[in-house]
């Protein structure tokens, strides 16, 4: 994230800007939509990669944004049960009955970025896995409905820790949400946790991407060895929702909108 001598650097957009992030962020959550509605049973989570590239290469000059971002080897993040963040869209990672996959997935085009996540129950779900993703879900939702000018990242992350840990749950605190826009992260840093009337104030023109990781048990993850892929240290399960979304006069505007199936 953008810092200068510790000062956040607030990036609020121009209408212009504004009609540029609102183009590539639903062209996120229709590639995000249609990536989350494949995911099946005994598929190959190479099979996401390889269409993720497919549907980008259908906007001339869209990109992946996370192909290539400080050494990140695939265009999608696909990450499965324990798995919070970051996971490798590999061909032995292969779906079971059962599980929970979380896809997080970024576009570049035309000069901004936008950035969202889901989580997709497969087949035969547990009680309490369904609970986590309600949850994870919900957490967001309740961050969203924060969103005002005058507002602080306090009252949003602390919208989504009363409820996750109102629900015996724990927010992952080894990565945070963010500002967006030029770049794939800008500030503020928004966390999933932090006292109301704290942390920086929303601005309206700001554009955030908001994504609660949430694990069943307890938050603290552990970094596998291919540097990237985080995994819940308890080997809890893990569930991830995001939104890019904009502040306006009247309170927010979701930029990426994610029908679930």
């Amino acid at each position: 994230m953008k810092q200068r001598n510790n000062v956040q650097i607030i990036d609020v957009k121009t209408d212009v800007e504004i009609a540029a992030m609102r183009e590539v962020s639903r062209m996120t959550a229709k590639i995000l939509c249609h990536l989350a509605a494949m995911v099946k049973v005994d598929m190959s989570a190479d099979v996401i990669d390889d269409e993720a590239k497919r549907l980008i290469a259908e906007y001339a000059g869209a990109q992946a944004a996370f192909l290539g971002y400080r050494g990140f080897p695939y265009s999608i993040c696909v990450s499965r049960n324990e798995e919070v963040v970051h996971g490798f869209p590999v061909k032995n990672k292969v779906f079971r009955d059962g599980d929970l996959v979380s896809l997080d997935f970024g576009v570049h085009y035309k000069g901004y970025y936008g950035d969202a996540a889901t989580t997709v129950a497969l087949g035969d779900v547990k009680p309490q896995d369904k609970k986590l993703m309600e949850v994870t879900r919900r957490s967001l939702e309740l961050a969203i409905e924060k969103v005002k000018p005058g507002a602080t990242v306090g009252d949003l992350g602390s919208a989504v820790f009363t409820h996750v840990k109102d629900n015996g749950m724990d927010v992952v605190r080894e990565f945070v949400g963010h500002g967006i826009g030029r770049s794939l992260h800008e500030d503020p840093a928004v966390p999933n946790w932090g006292s109301p009337g704290k942390g920086a104030k929303l601005i309206e023109g700001m554009t955030l991407a908001i994504e609660p990781m949430v694990a069943a048990g307890n938050g603290d993850v552990v970094i596998a060895s291919d540097g990237w892929t985080a995994r819940t240290k308890d080997k809890s399960m893990a569930a991830h929702f995001e939104h890019t979304v904009l502040v306006t006069d009247k309170g927010c505007e979701i930029l990426t909108v994610i029908e679930e199936k």
